[in-house]
């Protein structure tokens, strides 16, 4: 959904990014050039974006008509008044009040790329404080500790990253002119675009290298990513604008960017939310982190990487909006010590298949008042194995589903398996401007919708996403208009349906759209057949008699040129 521009743009990015990652390759494994890229990519991040803010606030302190504006002349001289600017531009909360990430000194970008064009031994560009008290120049002993100290300072000054990066540079055995090479060719790159956040900038190039590294090292690409418009059309269905937000199977934290975005897009605050995670992939945790952290976004994703349905981090945590996207069919989930789990309220999962584990799992884990929305294979909506047909049985006579959306096909670029969107509910009673809905459900079908944007990946339009999201909440009795007495909703054969449980039981507890939203309704014919008959059988006579015309003068003319006929 971006333009072809944009598009070019990330594309040329992504190229000069894997030039630099090519640097280390011939030395390292994916494995271990992985971190050592994506490390320096997030110091040059974060010290990119605290350098504008900190280019804006000087203007700031030296425009008379801005709050923070420093009178020249209350200073004696120029080197005092240039002295007080340079200790206001170190104000930690002058950043911060903006969602600005801080950098301390010796972890800012310019400082390791000055630093790391010197010989070993040579005295770096600032001052550590020896056995007697006293600040001296600290020594350089290699660029990998250079780095390596780089991201200690980061992780003391923003204690949720502490444990999240990598500082393991100086146990590469780098040699110091490879890598002051990288740290020179990845400064050279600019992180910014006039119409491109470069937030979403940064994610793009995590999602591109992830899936780059992962071919590297023998796996599938694009595992560890919920495809955007997907993400989007979730979160403006859920709207989870304020309270808890909690993903158990979150990659590197995409839900909760998109849920920022919609905040930032309602006037809302971004403080009015505090979002939980689990990930079982060292990686994408970290980067979990990093995305959030750069976000200023409240975050607790547990002190480690972790599996959600044996390890469960939050056990006591019960979220105002649970999103996810959990592996599909996994079979390998399955320990002794899961039997006759809390959490298994509606029936114990089948060992060979984690779909109803991971939905049993988010519902456990809903406040009374809360909502969730469950990307699930098709398979779930109509599987009667082992006890996946009871469990959906007792879920539905529960009545904690609010609805059923079926997605087109060739929408991840990991898996050609045909998904859903189950959305469940503690409660259907009539709130926050939605009516009272206990006993029914809608069901969406959604496969007709989007556009191929290559020769294998679909993905949705914004309209798309709007058409999906509106009927939703007109369904509810809400409207993305927020206009009282805004448009109602209305079944559209082929596309969606309200039903009942009672429906639902007649159907044997199936869950699949197409059972329920019926064919398009088309186009009625007013022309009588005997009329119709005779017009058509008119109008082929006389392209018969046209082409035999045809044939002939074609004949003629070949004749005419010396061709035998």
């Amino acid at each position: 959904m971006t333009s072809q521009e944009e598009q070019k743009f990330l594309k040329d990015l992504d190229k000069k990014l894997w030039t630099a990652a090519d640097k280390l390759r011939s030395t390292l494994s994916a494995a271990e050039y992985k971190h050592a890229v994506l490390g320096l990519i997030f110091v040059k991040y974060v010290s990119d974006a605290f350098q504008k803010r900190r280019t804006a606030l000087e203007e700031h302190l030296k425009d008379q008509q801005h709050d923070y504006y420093l009178p020249r002349e209350d200073f004696g001289s120029d080197e005092e008044y240039h002295a007080e600017i340079n200790v206001e531009l170190e104000v930690r909360d002058y950043y911060t009040e903006k969602n600005v990430f801080w950098v301390p000194e010796r972890a800012r970008w310019s400082n390791l790329q000055d630093n790391a064009k010197l010989p070993a031994g040579s005295e770096l560009s600032w001052l550590v404080k020896n056995n007697k008290g006293e600040e001296v120049p600290e020594k350089l002993k290699s660029v990998g500790i250079l780095i390596d100290n780089a991201l200690s300072a980061i992780e003391k000054d923003n204690p949720k990253l502490k444990g999240i990066l990598n500082k393991t540079y100086a146990r590469l055995n780098l040699d110091d002119d490879k890598l002051g090479d990288l740290i020179s060719l990845i400064g050279s790159i600019k992180l910014d675009h006039p119409t491109l956040e470069s937030k979403d900038i940064l994610g793009h190039v995590y999602e591109y290298f992830l899936g780059q590294f992962a071919s590297a090292e023998g796996k599938k690409g694009g595992q560890f990513y919920t495809p955007k418009s997907i993400v989007s059309l979730i979160v403006e269905m859920l709207e989870p604008y304020k309270g808890r937000v909690y993903d158990p199977a979150m990659g590197s934290g995409g839900f909760f960017v998109q849920s920022e975005k919609f905040i930032k897009a309602k006037a809302g605050k971004i403080d009015n939310i505090s979002v939980y995670g689990q990930e079982y992939n060292h990686t994408t945790w970290q980067l979990a982190a990093m995305n959030m952290a750069i976000r200023g976004i409240d975050f607790n994703f547990g002190n480690q990487p972790a599996d959600t349905l044996n390890n469960d981090l939050h056990p006591d945590l019960r979220a105002d909006y649970i999103m996810a996207n959990p592996p599909f069919n996994m079979k390998e989930w399955w320990t002794k010590k899961l039997e006759n789990d809390v959490r298994w309220k509606y029936g114990t999962p089948p060992e060979n298949n984690a779909n109803f584990g991971w939905l049993q799992h988010m519902l456990h884990h809903l406040s009374p008042s809360g909502s969730l929305a469950l990307l699930l294979a098709n398979g779930s909506m109509s599987s009667n194995t082992n006890s996946e047909g009871e469990i959906r049985k007792r879920i539905i006579e529960d009545d904690r589903i609010e609805c059923m959306v079926a997605l087109p096909g060739q929408l991840f670029t990991n898996t050609q398996i045909p998904a859903c969107i189950w959305f469940l509910t503690k409660t259907k009673e009539a709130k926050d401007k939605k009516r009272a809905r206990q006993g029914e459900v809608l069901f969406i079908d959604a496969r007709e919708k989007g556009y191929m944007k290559d020769r294998v990946l679909r993905d949705f339009t914004l309209e798309d996403i709007n058409d999906i999201t509106d009927t939703f909440h007109k369904w509810q009795g809400s409207s993305l208009s927020g206009v009282e007495g805004a448009d109602k909703y209305e079944d559209i054969p082929g596309f969606c349906k309200s039903t009942t449980i009672e429906g639902i039981q007649k159907n044997d507890y199936i869950l699949t759209p197409g059972r329920y939203v019926g064919s398009a309704a088309q186009e009625e014919d007013s022309e009588p057949f005997a009329e119709k008959m005779t017009r058509l059988t008119a109008e082929l006579k006389g392209h018969l008699l046209e082409g035999n015309r045809l044939e002939v003068e074609i004949k003629v003319q070949l004749g005419g040129l010396g061709y035998e006929i």
